[in-house]
């Protein structure tokens, strides 16, 4: 008989690092929420000392995930629109996510957004996935919220540049992506 091979959810240590360090390491790796999974294919970092950051400031009730333990989800609301997801690193810091190859429950996610493109962008990624204000602060451990590793990805297919939708800070190249994939919310300049 062959062993059940279990997929690995990334465990909480993984997070507990900068957001910049953080940020590059998500990608290939699998976010699956309630029954729709997708490979992350590009991912934004925001730090505690980044005036970009929603953390910057400091704590406040809507930010207070981001001040928590490493590993859990920091959900809010962009334009007053779309529920963006971001994973928790170190205290301050976070990782918002980007974009999502999708891979399971297709049909679904179509049904949600009633659109084509599914996962190319966080407001995309929150309707695709029903993201809501209840998976604020809840760890990415769970059968239906988690995030599985992946295989490494080579540093030559990681790009980098600034990221997008910002006003400040706009000069770090903190915007994470997996080099060819078609799932990018918008394509890195050429180096």
């Amino acid at each position: 008989m062959l062993p059940i091979i279990t997929p690995a959810v990334l465990p909480d240590a993984f997070y507990a690092r900068n957001a910049v360090a953080v940020a590059p390491d998500l990608l290939g790796a699998t976010l699956t929420v309630r029954g729709v999974s997708g490979r992350i294919v590009e991912t934004e970092a925001y730090c505690h000392d980044d005036p970009a950051s929603h953390s910057f400031r400091g704590p406040t009730p809507r930010n207070a995930a981001m001040f928590g333990p490493a590993g859990r989800a920091y959900v809010y609301r962009s334009y007053g629109i779309h529920w963006c997801l971001n994973v928790v690193c170190t205290p301050g810091d976070a990782v918002l996510v980007r974009a999502l190859e999708p891979l399971t429950g297709l049909d679904i996610m179509a049904q949600r957004r009633g659109a084509a493109a599914l996962c190319t962008g966080p407001g995309r990624i929150g309707q695709a996935l029903m993201i809501g204000p209840d998976d604020n602060d809840q760890p990415f451990d769970r059968a239906d919220f988690a995030i599985i590793a992946g295989a490494a990805v080579p540093a030559g297919d990681i790009l980098a540049g600034p990221r997008i939708g910002i006003s400040r800070a706009t000069g770090l190249a903190w915007r994470f992506g997996l080099r060819g994939s078609s799932c990018l919310s918008r394509r890195f300049a050429a180096p």
